[in-house]
């Protein structure tokens, strides 16, 4: 698929002199919604980790894996996706509603084209809605009139924060772990959690991690935090990690066995998801 170029008209609520972290992940996955400006972050990562889509491209084959988990073996029928970011061919209530057509999704993200591209998508699925919405201000959030009423909070709701939190800068003065633990509050008994997170893996691929922090902090994106496992694990506190516990996101319950070992993105990676008791 072509992606779009800076010549491209854009909607007026779009900003294309400066990166979007939705834009630029569509870019990391060869979408065809994103800018010169979002490709300039790519090919800068690129420079440094020349397999670098493989942070998307495991991020969302995670997603996938484990919306399918929770929807088919946890039952799990209600969804709120923090972040989303731009549609692509398998989004979570394709995954979900393939299980259960009656399951519910609500979708949150504060990108302008992230708003345009899923109000199209969801136009004729009564079982999906999008939130325009900050997802680092969870308690604004979980009070929002379509929140509310898409989801029954009398009952178990997936929570997904998937390549989100490492966006995070402590904008709102509190820390990515105060923020999970609003969420985590606010779910009801017996409801999940999923999260992927870049990743430190403390190791010899830790030097390529922290040069890849290191161009998505000082590019005009401004955010792209990689965190080791100890400090990912406290976003899970007070939660029953499911099997295989937290890993890197190409090693939770894999369709099938790796035949290559893991580039450099793939080890820089990983996801969970964890159950609340």
């Amino acid at each position: 698929m072509s992606s779009a170029t800076s010549d491209t008209p854009a909607p007026e609520s779009v900003d294309t002199t400066q990166p979007s972290i939705a834009r630029v992940y569509d870019a990391f996955l060869n979408g065809g919604n994103n800018y010169e400006v979002d490709r300039e972050v790519v090919r800068a990562v690129r420079k440094v980790a020349p397999e670098a889509a493989d942070l998307a491209v495991e991020n969302r084959r995670f997603l996938i894996r484990a919306c399918r988990f929770l929807a088919g073996q946890a039952g799990i029928t209600q969804y709120l996706d923090c972040g989303s970011g731009l549609p692509t061919a398998e989004n979570t209530h394709n995954v979900v509603q393939r299980a259960n057509p009656d399951s519910r999704v609500v979708y949150v993200d504060n990108d302008p084209a992230v708003l345009a591209h899923s109000q199209v998508l969801l136009k004729e699925n009564e079982n999906a809605v999008f939130v325009s919405a900050d997802i680092f201000e969870p308690e604004k959030l979980l009070r929002d009139d379509a929140v509310r009423a898409h989801l029954d909070w009398g009952k178990p709701v997936a929570l997904l924060q998937m390549g989100t939190l490492h966006h995070y800068n402590g904008e709102h003065t509190r820390t990515r772990k105060d923020i999970m633990r609003a969420y985590v509050d606010a779910l009801p008994d017996g409801s999940y959690v999923a999260i992927s997170h870049f990743l430190d893996p403390e190791d010899e691929y830790t030097a390529t991690a922290r040069k890849m922090e290191e161009i998505f902090l000082h590019s005009m994106m401004g955010s792209g935090t990689f965190s080791t496992a100890a400090e990912l694990r406290e976003l899970f506190d007070g939660l029953e990690l499911v099997p295989p516990g937290l890993v890197r996101c190409a090693e939770w319950r894999p369709d099938a066995p790796r035949l290559a070992p893991l580039n450099a993105p793939q080890r820089c990676i990983a996801g969970a998801v964890a159950r609340k008791p």
